[in-house]
């Protein structure tokens, strides 16, 4: 098994994810997080590590703020995406970039990070879990983790309202070797139990368009994109939602009392 690279998709994934209302609402229900987090954390600039940052999105809003961030991905395609973003976004003195795969990012960085952003990266990871022991050895000692992962559970759920109900029957195997579906959707627990054995204290969960991608008219997702914002808004961070996201976002800090 291989960790995808996104080299042959870039472009299509930029259209699809972030020019679309899903990752609109992505963005925005993640920043809420974010800033919650951050303002949790030291306030003074802070080292950053935005594992598998793909365009530099949340790399560059970071880097904004006046964080030091070192974004990793295994793409090239992805990392002159993401230079160019910074360049526009005029934080490129904020921001270092590394061509590697996330499991190899510690030999590039001069001491552990303060906080760690690993967004839609563990589901094209053939080992999980190995990974995320890499980055917590990436990370300072009352350091925190922003995992996104793609929810098992809500591929579930999208599949039986559209009515695919042979594809669920199978397994719902992965049809299309360049299609953004990811390769290995994870179930939540599994994920949990993972951070948990490495060391990890969950500090919060957020299910991530709990809603959005459910709607029968479909049109409702752009015209009544606010509305919509502030149920998702309402309803993301208890259950049964957080286990319907089509992402689930943690944050996790690791104690100060563990090196």
């Amino acid at each position: 098994m291989r960790d995808r690279n996104f080299d042959d998709i870039a472009e299509k994934f930029s259209r699809n994810i972030y020019g679309t209302t899903k990752g609109q609402l992505r963005q925005a229900i993640l920043w809420q997080d974010l800033d919650m987090l951050f303002a949790s954390l030291p306030q003074r600039p802070l080292r950053v590590l935005d594992a598998g940052g793909g365009e530099g999105q949340t790399a560059c809003r970071v880097a904004k703020l006046g964080h030091q961030v070192t974004l990793c991905d295994l793409s090239a395609e992805m990392i002159a995406r993401a230079r160019q973003h910074a360049l526009q976004e005029g934080v490129s003195e904020n921001m270092h970039f590394v061509q590697c795969a996330a499991q190899d990012v510690a030999q590039h960085l001069e001491s552990p990070v303060d906080l760690i952003l690993f967004h839609a990266v563990l589901e094209w990871v053939a080992e999980p879990k190995a990974v995320l022991e890499h980055l917590w050895r990436c990370l300072a000692p009352g350091g925190a983790l922003s995992l996104m992962f793609y929810n098992a559970h809500g591929l579930l759920m999208h599949n039986m309202v559209a009515g695919n109900f042979p594809y669920v029957q199978q397994g719902m195997p992965k049809k299309k070797k360049r299609s953004l579906s990811p390769d290995y959707p994870r179930e939540p627990q599994q994920v949990y139990g993972w951070l948990e054995e490495i060391g990890w204290r969950i500090a919060s969960k957020t299910g991530v368009r709990v809603f959005h991608d459910y709607l029968r008219e479909k049109h409702q997702q752009r015209d009544d994109y606010e509305t919509l914002l502030e149920l998702e808004t309402r309803y993301c961070r208890q259950e049964p939602w957080i286990s319907l996201g089509r992402y689930i976002h943690v944050t996790a800090f690791k104690p100060e009392t563990q090196g």
